[in-house]
C-alpha cells in the first residue's frame, strides 16, 4: 500500500507541475517527454501495486488500524504539499546579488565539483570531449556569422551567448537584437548596465543568468529588472570590477517591454 500512495503521489506532483506550468522551471523543456514518460510510468506501477496489494488484502484480510489510515493520508499528502506550498518564485536581480555576480563561474557549488552557478555565458563544454566540443561550436559560429544580424530570440538565447563569449572577437561589429531585464552590478561605481535573462542547460542545478554588457551612446537611466528589447553592435569593452575585456552591446535602439510570462530560456542540442 505504501509503494502506491508513493508512486500515485509522484504522478499527482507531475500532474500538478505540468498543468500549473511550473515544471518549465525545473527542467530544460526539451526534456518535457521524459516528465511524461516518468508520470506515465508512476501510474502504470501505482495500478501495479494497488492491484497486489488488493489481492494481498483478500488472502490476508485484517483490520486497518487508524494509525495505518493517517500515515497512508500522509504519505499521499506530501508530494502535493510540496508543489502548492513551496512554490517556485519568479526570479530577477535579486537572486543575482543573493548569489554574488561573478565570471567566470562563480566559486558557489550545489554540492556537485562538476555543477557550478554560471553566470554571462553559458558553458556546455562539460557535457563533451575537447574535440567534440569545439567541433560543436565551430558549426554553431558559421551558423551566427551567416546573416548580417544576430537575432537573439527565447529559442536560441542560450546558444548565442555561448558562441558569442567562446569568439567575442569574430563577432565584434556584428549588429545584433536581443532582449532581456536590466542588472545594475552594485559594485560597479559607473553603473553599467547588463542584460540579462535567466536559462536552464538541463535542469535547475546548471541554471545561470547569462547576458552582455550594455553601452549607451545618450545618458541614460534604468532601475533593475525593467526589461528592454535592444539592437546595436556587438562589442569587447573592459569591465573593471572583472579586470577584463567583455562582449557588449552598443545600443543603437531600445524600447521597454512587458515581462514575459516565462522568464527562463533553454539550451537546445
Amino acid at each position: 500500500m505504501i509503494r502506491f500512495l508513493i508512486l500515485s503521489g509522484y504522478f499527482e506532483l507531475m500532474m500538478y507541475l505540468q498543468i500549473t506550468g511550473k515544471l518549465d522551471q525545473y527542467i530544460n523543456t526539451h526534456y518535457n517527454y521524459l516528465a511524461y514518460l516518468s508520470m506515465i510510468l508512476a501510474f502504470v506501477l501505482s495500478i501495479v501495486q494497488l492491484t497486489l496489494w488488493a489481492k494481498n488484502n483478500q488472502t490476508h484480510s485484517h483490520l486497518t488500524t487508524r494509525f495505518q489510515k493517517g500515515s497512508a493520508l500522509i504519505i499521499m499528502a506530501i508530494p502535493l504539499a510540496v508543489g502548492i506550498f513551496f512554490p517556485t518564485v519568479s526570479l530577477d536581480s535579486a537572486i543575482v546579488d543573493a548569489k554574488g555576480f561573478h565570471f567566470p563561474l562563480s566559486k558557489e557549488s550545489t554540492g556537485d565539483d562538476q555543477v557550478k552557478t554560471q553566470y554571462l555565458q553559458p558553458d556546455t563544454s562539460f557535457y563533451f570531449t575537447k574535440s567534440d566540443y569545439s567541433q560543436m561550436m565551430q558549426k554553431v559560429k558559421k551558423k551566427y556569422l551567416k546573416g548580417d544580424t544576430v537575432k537573439v530570440t527565447t529559442a536560441n538565447y542560450m546558444e548565442a551567448m555561448e558562441v558569442i563569449y567562446d569568439f567575442p572577437n569574430e563577432f565584434s561589429g556584428k549588429k545584433i537584437e536581443m532582449t532581456g531585464f536590466v542588472y545594475l552590478d552594485p559594485t560597479d561605481t559607473s553603473h553599467q548596465v547588463f542584460l540579462f535573462r535567466f536559462g536552464i542547460i538541463h535542469c535547475i542545478a546548471d541554471s545561470g543568468v547569462f547576458g552582455l554588457l550594455t553601452q549607451f551612446n545618450t545618458q541614460t537611466h534604468f532601475a533593475n529588472n525593467e526589461w528592454l528589447k535592444v539592437t546595436g553592435t556587438i562589442q569587447t569593452k573592459y569591465y573593471k570590477p572583472f579586470k577584463r575585456n567583455l562582449p557588449a552591446i552598443e545600443v543603437d535602439e531600445l524600447k521597454q517591454i512587458r515581462t514575459p510570462k516565462n522568464q527562463y530560456v533553454y539550451r537546445s542540442f
